[in-house]
């Protein structure tokens, strides 16, 4: 693991997402349909939001609200976002202080991608299984 690779080597291109007005019921069934933690929100073809299988633990599980509730009230509005060129060092460090486990990555202001410690976990696989096969 190169620890000086741009985060663009590790995180994910393809983003998946929901509406704000869709129902955090839908979101849940998104985010299991694909496997996923997390999704974007998008409205107008724009990043608004993200929402994280923890917002509904928090927002949604704890409080005993219901699961018809629009995502757009609990997903979380303050996007933390590095450029894609930040080195991947620099990331876990902000992930780290932030205390949290996924990372919007920009390029030229606009959303291109999202890495998560799962994106890291994957990367660590593929790089164990090229070793053990040439030995």
């Amino acid at each position: 693991m190169d620890e000086n690779a741009p985060i663009r080597v590790y995180m994910t291109r393809k983003l998946i997402g929901v509406s704000p007005e869709d129902t955090v019921k839908r979101a849940c069934e998104v985010m299991m349909e694909f496997d996923i933690g997390s999704l974007v929100v998008v409205e107008n073809n724009e990043v608004v939001g993200f929402f994280t299988k923890t917002d509904v633990i928090r927002r949604v599980v704890i409080p005993g609200k219901p699961n018809t509730t629009p995502v757009r009230e609990i997903m979380t509005r303050e996007l933390v976002t590095v450029d894609a060129n930040t080195p991947l060092r620099e990331v876990l460090d902000i992930m780290a202080k932030k205390g949290i486990k996924h990372m919007l990555v920009s390029e030229n202001r606009k959303i291109v991608g999202i890495f998560s410690l799962s994106d890291l976990l994957s990367a660590s696989r593929r790089k164990l299984e090229t070793a053990i096969a040439a030995e």
